[in-house]
This record gives structure tokens, C-alpha cells and sequence, in this order.
């Protein structure tokens, strides 16, 4: 009497053993080694930082360290009030500027003010993220979040090209206890209909100031 189960079972042996054989002589090439934190290669990090950040609908405006005051200047034309955090460089803001500092604001007169300026840790090239560790010259959260309008200083020196580079950048500000906000683009959400609305949850408008040198 022969076995049922000897034609499918045979069959079944074949091709695995055809299977294990063909992955023995198979001499697959390794992936390129990278070591965690180390930036991926990207030829030109600033201009690809600006390209994507104007991708998010923000505004990047490219400028020698001589030129920010007058960058920020155009920025914020036609807020009628500025806050600035603690720690912000003075030539950053121009002459005259009359400013909020933030010492004691709470919500409801933070919400009245029309524009915030303020440093920055990161900006990630690949993503056009900038991070905020809110350190000095970047005040508490609610700064980068309340006022409409977010102008934000970067400098080149300060790019990376991806995440797990900028990760590396931030053990610090991590181990310190800061918090970190991640800003890309101005804040943006969509309705069922994916009709696109800007200011819900953060500035209506972000603006840029990338600065080389």
C-alpha cells in the first residue's frame, strides 16, 4: 500500500531543499555601514534646509550675521506688539524695536501679542525641522506656540542633515531636562474634506531667518 502523504510531503521537501540551497550559495552585499548620529550625505545642508522649510509654507530668508536686525525687521512689519525671550543677541532685533519681554505673561496676555522672535538648537536639513530646546534666547514653549506669527533665527552652523544627527546634538539639552518642541512648517491641520488650516494649534506663520557665516 503506498503512503498517501509520501507525493505532497516529497514535494514539499524539494522545494524547500531547493530553497536552503539557493540561499547557501546566495552572497548578499552588506548594507553600508553607519554609525548612528553620524549625518547622512547631503551635498549642500543649508540650501536643502531652505527648500524644505518653504515646502511647509514658511517663509526663509538667507542672510550674513550683519543683516538678521533688518531680516527680522521685514518679518515682523505690521505686528503692533513683540515678545522676545530672555537671551536673545540684541543685534538680532532692530533699533528702536518696542518689545514684550516675557517675565510674567500669563495665557490671556500672551495671546494678545502679535509675534514672537526667537533662537533656535537644530534645523534638520533633510526634514526642514528646527528644534527649540528653549534655552536662552528661546524662552518657555508657550512663546514659539501662543503668537501668530513665529520668527524664528538659525544659524548654518546649527544644521544638520537628518534626525538621528540632530538627536545626537540634543543629548545634552535631554540629560538637562529641557523640553524640546519640533517645528516644521507653521502649524497646519486638515478637515475631512482635506481642506488645509493653518493656526490651529501653533503659529499661523513662520518665518526664518537662516543665517550663514
Amino acid at each position: 500500500m503506498s503512503d498517501a502523504t509520501s507525493g505532497p510531503t516529497s514535494a514539499r521537501e524539494a522545494v524547500l531543499a531547493r530553497v536552503r540551497a539557493a540561499l547557501a550559495e546566495a552572497t548578499p552585499a552588506d548594507p553600508p555601514a553607519r554609525a548612528y548620529g553620524h549625518g547622512a550625505a547631503v551635498a549642500d545642508v543649508p540650501a536643502l534646509f531652505a527648500e524644505r522649510v518653504a515646502d511647509y509654507r514658511a517663509t526663509v530668508v538667507r542672510v550674513a550675521p550683519s543683516g538678521v536686525a533688518v531680516a527680522v525687521a521685514e518679518a515682523i512689519e505690521g505686528a503692533d506688539s513683540v515678545v522676545v525671550p530672555d537671551g536673545l543677541p540684541e543685534e538680532w532685533l532692530p533699533a528702536g524695536l518696542q518689545v514684550v519681554h516675557d517675565e510674567s505673561l500669563d495665557a490671556t496676555a500672551l495671546d494678545r501679542v502679535a509675534a514672537v522672535v526667537t533662537g533656535s538648537t537644530v534645523g534638520i536639513a533633510v526634514t526642514g525641522t528646527i528644534v527649540l530646546d528653549h534655552g536662552p534666547g528661546q524662552g518657555r514653549r508657550a512663546l514659539s506656540l501662543v503668537p501668530d506669527l513665529h520668527v524664528c533665527v538659525v544659524r548654518e552652523a546649527d544644521l544638520v542633515a537628518d534626525v538621528p544627527e540632530a538627536v545626537s546634538r540634543l543629548v545634552g539639552s535631554v540629560t538637562a531636562g529641557r523640553p524640546l518642541t519640533w517645528i516644521s512648517g507653521p502649524s497646519a491641520t486638515s478637515d475631512i474634506e482635506l481642506e488645509r488650516v493653518e493656526g490651529v494649534h501653533g503659529p499661523r506663520t513662520l518665518h526664518v531667518v537662516l543665517v550663514g557665516g
